[in-house]
Order: C-alpha cells, then sequence, then structure tokens
C-alpha cells in the first residue's frame, strides 16, 4: 500500500540527506495544501450561499472593504501565511546548510580518494577518480562516461565543471541537484547510504541531445568497488564501466 506521507515510496532514498530534504517537500506540501483546500472550500461555499440568496430574491450588496467583518477574510489568512513561511524558511535554512554549505569532512590521510571531478558536456557525463595514489591530476587517474562508482557509506566531495553550456547533475535518489556552470567549478558532496544502481539525470535543458545525457551511478561495498578500481588500474574494463 502506497504511503502518500512517505517519498521513498515512490522515489527510493539512498543518501544520507535524503529524508531531511523528503521532510521539507512534504511540510511545504502540507502547509501550502491544506490552506490551499480550505480556501477552495470557502470559496465554492460563499458563491453556493450566494446562488441561493439571489434565487430567494435578495438582491447584491456593496462592499467597500473597510470593515473589520470584512477585512478579516484577507487579514487572518494572511497572518497565517507569514506565520506558515517562518516555519518553512527556518527548517529550508537547516537544509540548506547542511547540504550546501557545510561539506564533511572526508577521512584523514584519504588525499583526494574520496574527490570526484564531474565533468558535463553535450552530451555525457565524465567521471574522474583518483588513482592508486589517491591524488588526482596524475597519470593513474580513472575515467570513466556515463558510470559513476562510489562505495557505500562513504563521503564524496565533487567538483562540477561544463565545457560548453548550462547542465545540471540530478541524482533523484540522493535528492541532489546542482546546476553545472561554464567557466566555474562547483563543489557539493553526498553520502550514499544504500547499494543499488541509480540514475543519474541532466536536469537542464541542454540543446537536442538533453533526453539522452543519461548516466548511472553503482553503488557498492568497499570490497566491490576495490574489486572494480582494480580492473579498471590494469585495463581489464572500459571507460563506460
Amino acid at each position: 500500500m502506497y504511503n502518500l506521507f512517505d517519498i521513498s515510496t515512490f522515489v527510493e532514498a539512498a543518501s544520507s540527506y535524503a529524508e531531511n530534504i523528503d521532510f521539507l517537500v512534504l511540510l511545504v506540501a502540507v502547509l501550502v495544501g491544506l490552506p490551499f483546500l480550505l480556501a477552495e472550500g470557502l470559496l465554492f461555499g460563499f458563491v453556493l450561499k450566494s446562488w441561493k440568496a439571489k434565487k430567494d430574491g435578495a438582491k447584491a450588496e456593496y462592499i467597500d472593504g473597510t470593515k473589520h467583518e470584512h477585512k478579516k477574510w484577507v487579514e487572518w489568512p494572511h497572518y497565517l501565511v507569514l506565520a506558515f513561511d517562518v516555519v518553512i524558511i527556518y527548517f529550508a535554512v537547516q537544509v540548506w546548510v547542511d547540504v550546501k554549505q557545510d561539506l564533511p569532512p572526508l577521512p584523514e590521510n584519504s588525499g583526494d580518494e574520496y574527490v570526484i571531478e564531474i565533468n558535463a558536456r553535450q552530451w555525457m557525463w565524465n567521471f574522474t577518480h583518483a588513482g592508486p595514489d589517491k591524488k588526482l591530476g596524475t597519470a593513474d587517474d580513472i575515467r570513466t562516461t556515463n558510470t559513476l562508482h562510489v562505495e557505500k557509506d562513504k563521503v564524496y566531495h565533487f567538483k562540477l565543471t561544463s565545457e560548453d553550456v548550462l547542465h545540471d547533475f540530478s541524482v533523484p535518489v540522493f535528492r541532489l541537484k546542482q546546476d553545472v556552470v561554464p567557466g566555474r567549478e562547483i563543489t557539493g558532496w553526498f553520502k550514499a547510504t544504500k547499494a543499488g544502481v541509480h540514475d543519474i539525470q541532466c536536469a537542464e535543458m541542454c540543446g537536442i541531445g538533453h533526453g539522452l545525457m543519461g548516466a548511472k551511478i553503482i553503488i557498492e561495498s568497499t570490497e566491490a568497488y576495490a574489486s572494480w578500481q582494480a580492473k579498471r588500474v590494469s585495463g581489464e574494463l572500459p571507460i563506460n564501466q
């Protein structure tokens, strides 16, 4: 049975901050949706009341909106909306700081082992991992196209760049969505919490091949990741695996 108040019922949650973002989305939906339904109910209620009064022969009344008994239908909802805004902003700022501003530290002596360079171009994703020397920008770097391998329960920092136009790095199961702006390097982080294979999307219209700009993220155990890395270094696997 579907739980309408659990987004992971429809889109799996596989990152450490996915639940926080789901909570924020549901909070906004409730604080906006309930007043909307109430307002629509009142609107149709007044329409039916006026329609009935007209059938009974009542004449229309001119209302200038200066009396409190009339203004309260605007003033009270206005105060309620302001209160809801404060609640939404409070939780939104917390999530924003956690996801967008505070990059959690990487393990000591890890070097660039958990740093990924992500380059977008029309119409593919290129990923660069540090090789066995744990340094990016060296001869043993591991490069893949449209396939990103990461370890489960490890914090990763990523560096986003674009070679041509505006793209958007989107991983729905992470609740991660970040524009990739030409001429800028944008940093971010994630921690995958469930093993599996999931979609990476470009969520920004980037040209005629936009709809084909899909990739996969493969979340695996430490042992499986080490095996993949060894095979890539030895040349056993092609660049798209």
